[in-house]
């Protein structure tokens, strides 16, 4: 978990650290990842886009929409999370891009 939550930091240094969900969370214009432990397996969430963009290497894990499950008995492939975490960045940047940053009227 320690080399999870390192490959994490070092891929998105901008991001905030938090617990969201219940879970230890990566922030960067809205929710980056999360990932926690579980009996059988450690949980990455890094939302339905990074799963559906790295659905091809992620074949071998169980998956849902927005998650995936690496064996707690097998290596974590910290490749495929570093490059996931780094197509989250650019996703979550780009979209405060095309947002407004005051819903407010400007006053004359």
């Amino acid at each position: 978990m320690y080399k999870l939550r390192k490959i994490i930091r070092e891929s998105a240094p901008e991001a905030e650290e938090a617990i969201s969900y219940g879970m230890p969370t990566f922030k960067l214009n809205g929710n980056l990842v999360h990932f926690a432990a579980y009996k059988n397996h450690i949980g990455f969430y890094p939302t339905p886009s990074g799963i559906i963009a790295f659905k091809g290497e992620l074949s071998s894990y169980k998956q849902a929409k927005g998650s995936v499950q690496f064996p707690i008995d097998e290596p974590i492939p910290f490749d495929i999370v570093k490059q996931i975490v780094e197509f989250r960045v650019k996703e979550n940047k780009a979209k405060t891009g095309n947002k407004k940053t005051s819903t407010k009227p400007k006053s004359t």
